[in-house]
C-alpha cells in the first residue's frame, strides 16, 4: 500500500491510495475507507484509533482455504470436485467469443481501451426486478440473459461465455477484511433454439447457481488443467465480463473535511468488453435506474461501433421487460434508420439497365475479356472464350434435335464444369432447362419428365 498527498492549495488535497490487487478487492474499499476515517479522527483528537479487533485476519482465511479445497489427487477433495464440475460444464466451450468487431483481431494484444457510459431508466430498472423476481431470479441473472440475448443476434452463435468476479467472501466474519478474496467464473449461456426470455432466465438461473456452488476452484488452475488454446491476442476462456457492482460505497468521513472520490481512467481494457454496473436506489429502496460503463478493446473497436451495441442492449432490456414470453429471435434489436439502411439503403442499386437476355450478356462479357477466366471446379478452369465456345457446340446440336423458344430441356447432371456449360447451351438455343436430380424417387422424377414433356435430356 502506498500513499500520496497532493497539495493543489490551502483548502485543496489529493490523496491517492495505491494498493496492488494482490492485497485487496473491490469489497475492501469501503473497510479501508472506515478504517482511514476512524484513524484520521483519532489523530486529529491527539488520540489513537479504537479499531474494532477483527475476528479473522487475512492469514487465517488463506489457510481455511487451503483446508477447504484439500488435495486434488484426493477425489473426494472440495477442489478434486469442483475441477470436475467445471470441466463438465466447459467442455466444448469455443476458443473465442466471434463477435463483429471493426478490425481483425491482432496477433498481440496492446491492451489499450477506452469506455463509455450509460443509464438504464428507472422504469426499465424496475421492470427487470420485476423479472427477476418472478423468475426467482437475480437482476444480474437477467442482465447476462439479455446481454447473452443480444449476442445470439448480433451472430455470435448460441454457446455463449461471459466472464464474471465473485466476492467470495462466503461468511460474514470476512466482511470487515481488507484482502483479496474475488475469484473469477466462467458462466455459460447456451441460447440454442430460439427460447422465449422466461426459458432463457431459467436456463441462466440454473446454470449460475451451479457455478456459485463450485465457486472456490481459483479461476488461474482452472486455466490450467483445462489448457485452451493460449494466445496472446485474447483472454483464455472468456473474452467478455459482466459485473453488477454490489459493494458497500466508501465513505470518507474526515472531520472539517470535505471528501469526495475522484475516478482515474487508466485507457486499458483487459478483455475485449467489460461491463460494470450500479444499481441506484431511493432513500425507500426505490429503483432509481441503473448506471454502468462499458470498457473496450480499442484494437477491436470504434467508439461508433460500442455505442451502437449499448442502444442495441438497451432494445433488448425494454423489450424484455415489456414481453418477457417472447422469443430471443424476435426482438428488435435494430433502430428504424438502421433496418431502412440495412434493406434499403445498401440495397439501392438500380441503374438503367439496356434490355436484353443472358446469353447476349454472357457474350458481351466474352468479347470484353475472352482470356478472363470464367468458370473453376476443382481444379479446371475455362475462359469466357472456352466456356462460350463449349456452350455454342451444345446449343447448335440442341437447335438441331428440335431445341428451341416455349420448350424444354431435362438437365441431369451432377455439379460439373459441364453442368454449367450445359445450361447456358440451353439457354443460348432458346429453351429452359429442367434440372433433374437422380437421387429423387423414380416416381418423381417420371412426373416431372410426363408434366413438363422435355425435347431431350442431357
Amino acid at each position: 500500500l502506498r500513499a500520496w498527498l497532493f497539495r493543489l492549495d490551502p483548502q485543496q488535497h489529493v490523496l491517492l491510495l495505491l494498493c496492488h490487487h494482490i492485497a485487496s478487492d473491490g469489497w475492501s474499499i469501503a473497510p479501508l475507507a472506515r478504517d482511514l476515517s476512524i484513524a484520521y479522527t483519532a489523530r486529529c483528537q491527539g488520540t489513537v484509533p479504537a479499531w474494532a479487533p477483527l475476528p479473522v485476519q487475512y492469514a487465517d482465511y488463506t489457510l481455511w482455504q487451503r483446508e477447504l479445497l484439500g488435495d486434488e489427487t484426493d477425489a473426494h477433495s472440495t477442489s478434486a470436485r469442483q475441477l470436475a464440475y467445471w470441466q463438465h460444464t466447459l467442455a466444448g466451450l469455443p476458443e473465442q467469443l466471434e463477435l463483429p468487431t471493426d478490425r481483425p483481431r491482432p496477433a498481440v494484444s496492446s491492451y489499450r481501451g477506452q469506455s463509455m457510459a450509460f443509464t438504464v431508466p428507472a422504469e426499465v430498472h424496475q421492470g427487470l426486478l420485476t423479472l427477476a423476481r418472478d423468475g426467482q431470479a437475480s437482476l444480474f441473472m437477467v442482465l447476462q440473459a439479455a446481454l447473452a440475448a443480444l449476442f445470439t443476434r448480433m451472430g455470435a452463435g448460441t454457446d455463449i461465455a461471459l466472464g464474471s468476479p465473485i466476492a467470495g467472501r462466503t461468511d460474514e466474519a470476512l466482511d470487515d477484511l481488507v484482502g483479496f478474496f474475488v475469484n473469477t467464473l466462467v458462466l455459460r449461456t447456451d441460447t440454442s433454439g430460439n427460447p422465449g426470455f422466461r426459458e432463457l432466465l431459467a436456463r441462466v438461473r440454473n446454470t449460475d447457481l451451479s457455478a456459485y456452488a463450485h465457486q472456490d476452484l481459483p479461476f488461474e488452475r482452472l486455466v490450467e488443467v483445462l489448457n485452451p488454446t493460449r494466445s496472446m491476442m485474447r483472454h483464455p476462456l472468456f473474452q467478455v465480463a459482466l459485473v453488477l457492482q454490489n459493494n458497500a460505497r466508501a465513505s470518507f468521513a474526515l472531520p472539517d473535511l470535505v471528501a469526495t472520490g475522484e475516478p482515474v481512467r487508466n485507457h486499458t481494457a483487459k478483455f475485449d468488453l467489460s461491463f460494470a454496473l450500479w444499481e441506484q436506489r431511493d432513500k425507500d429502496g426505490s429503483a432509481q435506474g441503473i448506471a454502468a460503463r462499458v470498457e473496450f478493446a480499442t484494437d477491436l473497436f470504434d467508439l461508433a461501433t460500442v455505442e451502437q451495441l449499448v442502444l442495441r442492449l438497451q432494445r433488448v432490456l425494454q423489450a424484455v421487460v415489456a414481453d418477457p414470453s417472447q422469443p430471443i429471435g424476435r426482438i428488435e434489436i435494430l433502430a428504424p434508420e438502421e433496418r431502412q439502411q440495412i434493406l434499403l439503403g445498401w440495397n439501392d442499386t438500380a441503374h438503367p439497365v439496356a434490355e436484353s437476355t443472358l446469353p447476349a450478356l454472357f457474350e458481351q462479357q466474352a468479347a470484353r475479356t475472352p482470356e478472363a477466366i470464367a468458370l473453376v471446379f476443382e481444379d479446371q478452369r475455362l475462359s469466357y472464350a472456352e466456356l462460350n465456345a463449349r456452350a455454342n457446340q451444345i446449343a447448335h446440336h440442341l437447335i438441331a434435335r428440335g431445341v428451341g423458344p416455349e420448350r424444354f430441356v431435362a438437365l441431369a447432371l451432377p455439379r460439373s464444369l459441364e453442368l454449367v456449360v450445359s445450361l447456358l447451351a440451353i439457354l443460348k438455343a432458346g429453351a429452359a432447362y429442367l434440372p433433374l436430380d437422380v437421387d429423387y424417387p423414380r416416381d418423381r422424377l417420371a412426373f416431372m419428365l410426363e408434366d413438363a414433356a422435355p425435347v431431350c435430356m442431357i
